[in-house]
């Protein structure tokens, strides 16, 4: 079984929602001591309008300073239409995110458009820039429910999933926007999409609104998943659904890998170092787990590691 992926969506995701614009050279600083922690992923910002939503309005410059960079995660961005992706081609996003919400109450609230009109026009964005070279990957939002229409027919669910492959679109993000997922309904979804195309690329992006995100990550993970989003200290959430909670902590995930023998490339005493400086910065204690209480003893961080970074 090859390695399970780690996309760190904490700048973007974990960001969006605040109220606080965090300064672009201490964003810099955090997503550069990501790319450096071993992850393999890290998504950067959206490409939304900056009056809308403040804190992303850097993310073309963030993608211009990072490209004159050496690194060795992939970045990504997250597109929403025709215009979004036009930036992202112009600063040269490595790979893009775009997606279609299964809840007609959530799409028209994000982006002003039904469903079935917002797939066809996300297929058509994700084909555009596919032809333009760049790697694209496409979610189904509210995959597992809704906070304004509770469950989501896995029908409908596996239709999105559907159109995306018959249109050649073979990575695919299941979305858990409203938290509302639980171990076996992730199971039983990655595994429907492997079984539709088992070369598809899985990732599943689980948020932790009612304390089933890690079980709920880890079905993914047994089902097939290939990759997993998480954000650093939990932080983040969808700000146009109901009940806005924040993502698994992307520490919390990794401490968990290693503690049996997985992932232990990536350096969690860097991922714990980041989680305490973005707690630091917002002035309160964020959702996750290991930055607080310190990796369990004998594992592979030793206390002198995280003593250093207290000290930074």
């Amino acid at each position: 079984m090859n390695p399970i992926l780690i996309h760190e969506v904490g700048p973007r995701d974990g960001l969006q929602a605040e109220a606080m614009v965090v300064p672009t050279e201490v964003k810099l600083d955090w997503i550069r001591r990501l790319v450096d922690s071993g992850v393999d992923i890290v998504q950067v910002g959206s490409f939304v309008r900056g009056d809308k939503m403040p804190q992303m309005a850097d993310t073309d410059d963030l993608f211009r300073i990072l490209a004159k960079e050496s690194h060795r995660a992939v970045l990504s961005g997250l597109v929403l239409n025709e215009k979004g992706l036009e930036r992202a081609l112009d600063v040269g996003v490595q790979l893009i995110c775009m997606g279609v919400s299964a809840s007609e109450t959530h799409s028209r609230k994000n982006t002003g458009m039904g469903t079935e009109d917002a797939t066809r026009r996300i297929i058509a964005t994700a084909l555009e820039g596919k032809r333009a070279g760049r790697k694209v990957q496409v979610s189904v939002q509210s995959a597992f429910g809704c906070g304004f229409e509770g469950a989501i027919d896995e029908a409908r669910v596996m239709g999105i999933v559907a159109a995306y492959l018959e249109a050649g679109l073979t990575s695919i993000s299941l979305a858990d926007t409203a938290g509302h997922a639980h171990p076996d309904q992730v199971r039983r979804y990655v595994q429907k999409v492997l079984e539709q195309d088992p070369a598809a690329e899985v990732t599943a992006h689980i948020h932790d609104t009612y304390g089933l995100g890690m079980a709920s990550i880890y079905a993914a993970m047994e089902a097939g998943a290939k990759a997993i989003k998480t954000s650093f200290g939990g932080l983040g959430g969808c700000p146009f659904t109901k009940v806005g909670a924040g993502n698994v902590a992307t520490e919390d995930l990794v401490h968990g890998l290693q503690r049996t023998g997985q992932r232990t490339d990536i350096d969690v005493a860097a991922l714990i170092g980041v989680t305490r400086d973005v707690a630091t910065h917002f002035g309160r204690e964020l959702p996750g787990c290991v930055y607080k209480t310190g990796p369990i003893q004998g594992s592979r961080i030793e206390k002198t590691e995280l003593a250093k970074d207290e000290h930074r």
